[in-house]
């Protein structure tokens, strides 16, 4: 009994081991791939001036004690720099490149290389920073093009292949799988417009901007994110499916600009309570919060409360599936939607408006851009959100953007009352007044912050961005 347990038990674990074996391993020879594709991948190199606290070495201690002596320059004044920001792309049609907007964002040089060792200047023929895409141009003869694929007919699992710069090695290759479509990720104002693709491809600096593979040797995607707590490859990258991309390409090189679609709502998800509560059989759906007056969804009757399950024939299963759908559709097109409300079953049409420029549509308030360098976003304080404990004069903090300066010293609730620099005092009345004040700030200015938190009152330093 034991012998027979003990051999049951070793070929347990050799069919196991193959089966490792056969999934961490490609199911085909990709050297062809690689060496035909290859060629049309760049690498990019974009320079930029930054201004950057000018401090002499030991100063900040001298200072500190002395103040600053005569001759040298103030640290408050900033020192021009040339930074460089390294990236990939590809030719995708005679003379024209994708990349990632955030790759070439307010370079002045931009430097393209081929694997053939050519270099070339490129242009910036258009950006569209919600897709985080940018569409560059060269001149040169006999330029190598990839081959574009069709991201719909991915499938999770899928092989996929990425070529790239990462930290600058030239051209390297790595191999994974499609581990998920459709994902939302939240990056400023990235995300919401695009469904990511998910793969485990072995992305890193570098790689943005790069063309994501299928076996074929078509463009599937461009390699835009990872999620990294080290700043390195963590098993997590998403790309832009190349469907959206090269909508985006065709929008900037015909009219030099993109719009989309707009509804003028706000979307939750529906979870199990929700869904209970709204007499629907199970969660899904993209759930109304709110409808701005006079847009497209409020003249089509959608209201409060209504379930988008379906938009112009295309399934919503999440809230974050619906900026998908409805910012690929030009402005002004007519569609139909289902919509579940008070349990039943109900066809609206709308007539699409465009996405403002100023706004950032069905993106959630925490994700949004604050129009301050704090990162934060405030309101005035008024009867409605403010206690008996609260000062009379203020902004209230509504959100602090993860990674700015203000983040982890001010929070959600906060009263600001006060700023105070350079021996100067800002009584805070409203947010107009608040917004106003950075103009008087420049970068890398240290302000007081006097503010109220639960009744409680407390100074915090933060610096100007």
């Amino acid at each position: 009994m034991n012998l027979y347990r003990n051999i049951t038990f070793r070929l347990l674990i050799l069919m196991i081991s193959i089966s490792a074996s056969a999934a961490s391993t490609l199911p085909i020879d990709i050297s062809d791939l690689v060496e035909s594709s290859a060629p049309a991948v760049v690498n990019i190199t974009s320079k930029k001036e930054v201004r950057m606290r000018n401090i002499p070495r030991g100063l900040d201690e001298w200072e500190r004690f002395f103040g600053i002596p005569r001759g040298f320059p103030s640290p408050q004044q900033p020192e021009a720099r040339e930074a460089v920001v390294y990236g990939s792309g590809f030719i995708f049609k005679e003379g024209y490149l994708l990349t990632n907007f955030h790759v070439v964002d307010e370079a002045e040089e931009i430097t393209v290389s081929l694997s053939d060792r050519r270099e070339f200047s490129a242009e910036v023929v258009g950006i569209d920073p919600l897709s985080d895409l940018a569409v560059l141009k060269i001149k040169g003869k006999n330029l190598p093009k990839v081959a574009i694929g069709d991201s719909e007919n991915l499938k999770v699992g899928d092989w996929v292949v990425a070529i790239g710069s990462p930290f600058s090695f030239d051209f390297s290759v790595t191999a994974g799988i499609v581990s998920a479509k459709g994902r939302s990720i939240q990056n400023q104002n990235i995300g919401n417009y695009v469904p990511f693709i998910q793969t485990d491809v072995a992305i890193n600096p570098g790689n943005s901007g790069g063309p994501l593979f299928d076996l074929n040797g078509k463009v599937v995607g461009i390699n835009s994110q990872i999620y990294s707590r080290s700043g390195g490859y963590q098993g997590l990258a998403f790309a832009i499916p190349i469907d959206v991309a090269m909508e985006v390409a065709d929008q900037i090189i015909k009219e030099g600009a993109v719009s989309r679609g707009y509804l003028g709502v706000r979307v939750g998800e529906v979870d199990n309570d929700l869904a209970k509560a709204l007499s629907m059989d199970k969660p899904y759906g993209a759930l109304i919060a709110d409808v701005e007056k006079g847009e497209s969804g409020d003249k089509a009757g959608l209201q409060a409360g209504d379930v988008i399950v379906e938009f112009n024939g295309k399934e919503i299963k999440f809230g974050s599936d619906l900026p998908h759908v409805v910012g690929r559709i030009k402005p002004k097109v007519k569609v139909n939607a289902k919509v579940i409300r008070d349990g039943k079953n109900i066809i609206l049409k709308f007539t699409l408006g465009e996405l403002p420029t100023d706004q950032r549509a069905f993106i959630p308030a925490k994700t949004e851009v604050s129009s301050d360098p704090l990162g934060l976003k405030i309101e005035d304080l008024s009867e409605e959100n403010s206690r008996s404990s609260d000062p009379e004069n203020g902004v209230l903090v509504l959100r602090v953007n993860n990674g700015s300066p203000a983040y982890g010293k001010l929070t959600k609730g906060d009263i600001i009352t006060e700023i105070r620099s350079k021996g100067k005092r800002y009584a805070i009345k409203d947010a107009t007044y608040f917004e106003s004040l950075f103009a008087e700030f420049s970068s890398g200015d240290i302000l007081a912050i006097y503010a109220s938190r639960n009744g409680s009152r407390f100074f915090v330093a933060v610096t100007v961005e």
